[in-house]
């Protein structure tokens, strides 16, 4: 597996005795509207050399390795929370919730956690003797296999799930920007005004400065 880094990286932990090791990463902190996604992933320790950080895959190239891990996956599961829970506990702790409730969803419990990013949230399993062991991991979908994995399933799912949005709410291009906030996006929201899809606290700028223009 030299040649291939992110499996490699995997591999100390199986030396350690690991059998099942889990990434866990989110899609969607940043937008203005939508829910948050984290997924959780168990592998076996065996190289897929594609896959890599989500945000350095083309979307043809996303899908495809989206279905091989899904394939091939001993374990994985999607989590997320909504955009009422993002305003009510701020993106963080909404993030980490939707963490939470991958990890509880998983067929079995981890033995231990990689988190894409700085922080390390409490994580518990049903079948699991207290919080499960694990380290945050920065950049950590361009490093380890697992945690690039769980990359790629929550952004596939939440690409996924703003375009059915799209349907609903047409008006805002939802299926073009996935609810990020882009230029269109953001005139869309000064025109419009938000939708339930937004997150309040989110666009609250947008919605001070547009009203200070509708003032002259």
């Amino acid at each position: 597996m030299d040649d291939y880094p992110l499996a490699t990286f995997d591999l100390k932990f199986k030396r350690q005795g690991i059998r099942y090791l889990c990434g866990v990463d989110e899609a969607g902190r940043g937008p203005l509207a939508g829910p948050v996604v984290a997924a959780a992933v168990i592998l076996p320790y065996e190289p897929i050399r594609a896959i890599n950080d989500s945000k350095k895959l083309a979307e043809k190239r996303r899908n495809f390795l989206n279905d091989l891990i899904r394939e091939r996956a001993i374990a994985f599961s999607i989590g997320l929370a909504s955009v009422e829970e993002i305003d009510r506990l701020n993106i963080l702790q909404a993030t980490f919730l939707a963490m939470q409730r991958a990890v509880r969803q998983l067929a079995l419990p981890p033995e231990y956690i990689l988190v894409d990013g700085r922080d390390f949230p409490s994580l518990t399993h049903e079948l699991a003797d207290g919080p499960i062991k694990g380290s945050p991991l920065i950049k950590g979908d361009g490093t380890s296999q697992v945690v690039a994995a769980a990359s790629i399933l929550a952004k596939v799912f939440r690409d996924a799930l703003m375009r059915n949005y799209d349907r609903e709410f047409p008006q805002y291009g939802f299926a073009r920007h996935k609810g990020y906030g882009t230029k269109e996006h953001r005139q869309k929201i000064a025109e419009l005004g938000p939708c339930p899809l937004h997150r309040k606290k989110f666009i609250q700028n947008i919605l001070a400065q547009s009203r200070q223009k509708s003032l002259f």
